[in-house]
Protein backbone atom coordinates (compact mmCIF):
# COMPACT_ATOMS: atom_id res chain seq x y z
CA UNK A 1 0.00 0.00 0.00
CA UNK A 2 1.63 3.14 -0.74
CA UNK A 3 1.10 6.96 0.53
CA UNK A 4 1.29 9.43 -1.83
CA UNK A 5 4.23 10.52 -3.99
CA UNK A 6 6.67 6.96 -3.59
CA UNK A 7 9.49 10.27 -3.29
CA UNK A 8 7.78 11.66 -0.29
CA UNK A 9 6.75 8.94 1.93
CA UNK A 10 5.45 11.27 4.59
CA UNK A 11 3.20 13.19 2.59
CA UNK A 12 4.45 16.31 3.34
CA UNK A 13 4.09 19.28 0.64
CA UNK A 14 7.23 20.85 -0.31
CA UNK A 15 8.46 24.45 0.78
CA UNK A 16 8.13 26.47 -1.78
CA UNK A 17 10.69 29.48 -1.81
CA UNK A 18 9.82 32.87 -1.64
CA UNK A 19 9.04 35.02 -4.50
CA UNK A 20 12.54 36.59 -5.87
CA UNK A 21 14.55 33.77 -5.47
CA UNK A 22 15.57 34.26 -1.90
CA UNK A 23 16.13 30.41 -0.83
CA UNK A 24 16.80 31.54 2.98
CA UNK A 25 13.43 33.29 3.25
CA UNK A 26 15.44 36.51 4.03
CA UNK A 27 12.71 39.38 2.65
CA UNK A 28 13.52 41.06 -0.48
CA UNK A 29 15.14 44.20 -0.23
CA UNK A 30 16.09 44.11 3.23
CA UNK A 31 20.37 44.25 4.15
CA UNK A 32 21.76 41.58 5.51
CA UNK A 33 24.41 40.88 8.84
CA UNK A 34 27.00 43.45 8.93
CA UNK A 35 27.53 46.68 6.78
CA UNK A 36 26.30 47.78 3.47
CA UNK A 37 28.47 45.55 0.64
CA UNK A 38 30.05 47.92 -1.47
CA UNK A 39 27.53 49.76 -4.15
CA UNK A 40 24.32 49.07 -1.49
CA UNK A 41 22.86 52.07 -1.18
CA UNK A 42 22.31 52.82 3.20
CA UNK A 43 19.12 53.41 4.38
CA UNK A 44 17.62 56.90 4.36
CA UNK A 45 18.84 58.73 7.37
CA UNK A 46 21.59 56.55 7.87
CA UNK A 47 25.17 57.86 6.66
CA UNK A 48 26.76 55.10 5.10
CA UNK A 49 29.97 53.38 6.20
CA UNK A 50 33.00 51.37 4.70
CA UNK A 51 33.97 48.04 5.53
CA UNK A 52 35.30 47.65 9.09
CA UNK A 53 34.55 49.45 11.97
CA UNK A 54 31.89 52.41 12.24
CA UNK A 55 33.23 55.82 12.36
CA UNK A 56 33.68 56.70 15.79
CA UNK A 57 31.61 59.75 17.80
CA UNK A 58 33.24 62.90 17.08
CA UNK A 59 35.62 61.66 14.44
CA UNK A 60 36.17 63.85 11.23
CA UNK A 61 34.60 62.68 8.28
CA UNK A 62 37.02 60.73 6.31
CA UNK A 63 39.70 61.01 8.87
CA UNK A 64 41.20 57.68 9.10
CA UNK A 65 40.55 55.66 12.31
CA UNK A 66 42.73 55.85 14.70
CA UNK A 67 44.27 59.52 13.73
CA UNK A 68 43.70 61.51 16.67
CA UNK A 69 42.68 65.30 15.46
CA UNK A 70 44.89 68.19 17.07
CA UNK A 71 44.57 69.74 19.82
CA UNK A 72 42.47 72.69 20.31
CA UNK A 73 45.21 76.10 20.15
CA UNK A 74 48.42 73.87 19.17
CA UNK A 75 50.13 75.33 16.58
CA UNK A 76 52.29 73.10 14.56
CA UNK A 77 54.79 74.89 11.76
CA UNK A 78 54.62 73.81 8.49
CA UNK A 79 57.71 74.19 6.14
CA UNK A 80 58.38 77.58 8.03
CA UNK A 81 54.51 78.99 7.94
CA UNK A 82 52.11 78.66 11.20
CA UNK A 83 48.56 79.64 11.21
CA UNK A 84 47.86 82.35 14.34
CA UNK A 85 44.60 83.19 15.40
CA UNK A 86 43.37 86.43 14.15
CA UNK A 87 46.50 86.66 11.34
CA UNK A 88 45.79 83.80 9.59
CA UNK A 89 49.09 81.87 7.70
CA UNK A 90 52.11 83.33 8.75
CA UNK A 91 56.08 82.98 8.50
CA UNK A 92 58.64 81.74 11.30
CA UNK A 93 61.11 84.53 11.07
CA UNK A 94 64.09 82.62 10.57
CA UNK A 95 67.34 82.86 13.30
CA UNK A 96 69.53 84.86 10.44
CA UNK A 97 66.77 88.03 10.83
CA UNK A 98 66.73 87.44 14.68
CA UNK A 99 70.46 87.44 14.99
CA UNK A 100 70.86 90.29 12.48
CA UNK A 101 67.77 92.50 14.46
CA UNK A 102 70.11 91.94 17.61
CA UNK A 103 73.31 92.95 16.17
CA UNK A 104 72.00 96.21 15.30
CA UNK A 105 69.40 96.26 18.47
CA UNK A 106 73.14 96.15 20.57
CA UNK A 107 74.78 98.83 18.22
CA UNK A 108 71.77 101.36 18.98
CA UNK A 109 72.35 100.54 22.69
CA UNK A 110 75.86 100.58 22.61
CA UNK A 111 75.97 103.95 21.43
CA UNK A 112 73.75 105.19 23.86
CA UNK A 113 76.43 103.19 26.28
CA UNK A 114 79.16 105.19 24.63
CA UNK A 115 77.41 108.95 24.65
CA UNK A 116 76.86 107.79 28.37
CA UNK A 117 80.12 106.43 29.78
CA UNK A 118 82.07 109.60 28.00
CA UNK A 119 79.75 112.34 30.13
CA UNK A 120 80.82 110.19 33.41
CA UNK A 121 84.39 110.20 32.46
CA UNK A 122 84.49 113.67 31.84
CA UNK A 123 82.67 114.75 34.85
CA UNK A 124 85.10 112.12 36.67
CA UNK A 125 88.10 113.68 34.92
CA UNK A 126 86.60 117.65 35.40
CA UNK A 127 86.14 116.98 38.96
CA UNK A 128 89.77 115.86 39.59
CA UNK A 129 91.27 118.69 38.20
CA UNK A 130 89.65 120.81 40.44
CA UNK A 131 91.76 119.37 43.58
CA UNK A 132 94.47 121.96 43.88
CA UNK A 133 97.99 120.30 44.40
CA UNK A 134 99.19 122.16 46.39
CA UNK A 135 96.75 122.97 48.86
CA UNK A 136 96.18 121.35 52.56
CA UNK A 137 93.12 119.65 51.21
CA UNK A 138 94.34 118.10 48.10
CA UNK A 139 94.21 114.61 49.39
CA UNK A 140 90.51 115.13 50.63
CA UNK A 141 89.53 116.66 47.52
CA UNK A 142 91.18 113.22 45.07
CA UNK A 143 89.59 111.02 47.67
CA UNK A 144 86.29 112.47 46.58
CA UNK A 145 86.97 112.73 43.19
CA UNK A 146 88.09 108.76 43.04
CA UNK A 147 84.42 108.29 45.07
CA UNK A 148 83.00 109.81 42.95
CA UNK A 149 84.28 108.21 39.61
CA UNK A 150 83.35 104.81 41.49
CA UNK A 151 79.60 106.14 42.00
CA UNK A 152 79.36 106.96 38.45
CA UNK A 153 80.38 103.38 37.72
CA UNK A 154 77.64 101.97 39.67
CA UNK A 155 75.58 104.34 38.57
CA UNK A 156 76.77 103.54 34.74
CA UNK A 157 75.59 99.83 35.35
CA UNK A 158 72.15 101.01 37.06
CA UNK A 159 71.42 102.86 33.87
CA UNK A 160 72.61 100.37 31.80
CA UNK A 161 70.25 97.97 32.84
CA UNK A 162 67.23 100.92 33.21
CA UNK A 163 67.44 101.47 29.46
CA UNK A 164 67.77 97.61 28.55
CA UNK A 165 64.71 96.85 30.57
CA UNK A 166 62.79 99.82 28.95
CA UNK A 167 63.60 99.47 25.11
CA UNK A 168 63.59 96.00 25.15
CA UNK A 169 60.67 95.52 27.36
CA UNK A 170 58.04 98.74 26.55
CA UNK A 171 58.85 98.35 22.46
CA UNK A 172 58.12 94.54 22.58
CA UNK A 173 55.17 94.95 25.21
CA UNK A 174 53.15 97.68 23.12
CA UNK A 175 55.08 97.56 19.04
CA UNK A 176 55.96 93.78 19.03
CA UNK A 177 59.48 95.17 18.13
CA UNK A 178 62.69 96.87 18.90
CA UNK A 179 64.09 99.02 16.41
CA UNK A 180 66.41 95.66 14.93
CA UNK A 181 63.68 94.04 14.36
CA UNK A 182 61.49 96.57 12.89
CA UNK A 183 65.04 97.20 10.45
CA UNK A 184 64.37 93.66 9.48
CA UNK A 185 60.47 93.33 9.14
CA UNK A 186 59.94 91.07 12.24
CA UNK A 187 57.59 90.90 15.20
CA UNK A 188 56.95 89.39 18.52
CA UNK A 189 53.21 88.30 19.09
CA UNK A 190 51.31 86.37 21.48
CA UNK A 191 51.00 82.79 19.88
CA UNK A 192 47.38 82.19 21.06
CA UNK A 193 45.79 85.38 20.17
CA UNK A 194 48.52 87.17 17.64
CA UNK A 195 48.68 90.53 19.15
CA UNK A 196 51.36 91.97 20.74
CA UNK A 197 52.50 90.33 23.88
CA UNK A 198 51.75 93.38 26.90
CA UNK A 199 53.73 94.07 29.68
CA UNK A 200 53.35 90.72 31.70
CA UNK A 201 54.53 88.80 28.67
CA UNK A 202 56.92 91.08 27.43
CA UNK A 203 58.96 91.77 30.96
CA UNK A 204 58.89 87.38 30.77
CA UNK A 205 60.48 87.74 27.85
CA UNK A 206 62.98 90.21 28.66
CA UNK A 207 63.68 88.94 32.29
CA UNK A 208 64.72 85.13 31.34
CA UNK A 209 67.96 86.71 29.18
CA UNK A 210 68.60 88.77 31.62
CA UNK A 211 68.79 86.30 34.62
CA UNK A 212 71.32 84.09 32.52
CA UNK A 213 73.70 87.08 31.89
CA UNK A 214 74.60 87.08 35.34
CA UNK A 215 76.19 83.42 34.79
CA UNK A 216 79.08 84.97 32.87
CA UNK A 217 76.86 85.54 29.89
CA UNK A 218 76.82 81.85 29.20
CA UNK A 219 73.35 81.71 30.75
CA UNK A 220 71.55 84.31 28.30
CA UNK A 221 73.84 83.12 25.07
CA UNK A 222 72.20 79.72 25.79
CA UNK A 223 68.70 81.39 26.03
CA UNK A 224 69.21 82.85 22.49
CA UNK A 225 70.16 80.05 20.80
CA UNK A 226 67.77 77.97 22.55
CA UNK A 227 65.80 78.12 18.96
CA UNK A 228 67.48 75.95 17.64
CA UNK A 229 66.78 73.07 20.21
CA UNK A 230 62.71 73.68 19.50
CA UNK A 231 61.81 70.56 17.11
CA UNK A 232 58.27 71.79 16.61
CA UNK A 233 59.53 74.04 13.55
CA UNK A 234 58.09 77.34 15.28
CA UNK A 235 61.57 78.38 16.75
CA UNK A 236 60.56 79.42 19.82
CA UNK A 237 63.45 80.12 22.42
CA UNK A 238 62.68 79.78 26.30
CA UNK A 239 62.03 82.92 26.98
CA UNK A 240 59.34 82.95 23.68
CA UNK A 241 58.06 79.37 25.49
CA UNK A 242 57.53 81.17 28.89
CA UNK A 243 56.46 84.23 27.31
CA UNK A 244 54.12 82.46 24.72
CA UNK A 245 55.65 84.05 22.32
CA UNK A 246 56.68 83.76 18.81
CA UNK A 247 58.65 85.97 16.36
CA UNK A 248 57.08 86.34 13.03
CA UNK A 249 58.33 87.73 9.52
CA UNK A 250 55.72 90.56 8.86
CA UNK A 251 54.42 90.39 5.29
Amino acid sequence: MSFGDPNNPYGQQPQQPPQGGNPYGQPQGQPGYGYPQQGQQAPQGVPPQGYGYPQQPGQVPGQAYGAYPQAPGTLQANNGYINVPALGTVEVATMGRRFGARVIDVLIIGVVYFVLGIAGIAGAAGAAKKCDAMSSDYTSCMNNASTGIVAGFFGAILIFGLITLLYEWLMISFVGATLGKMALGLKVIKESTGQNPGLGGGFIRWIIPMVGAFICGIGQLLVYLSPFFDNSGKLQGWHDRAAGTLVIKKA
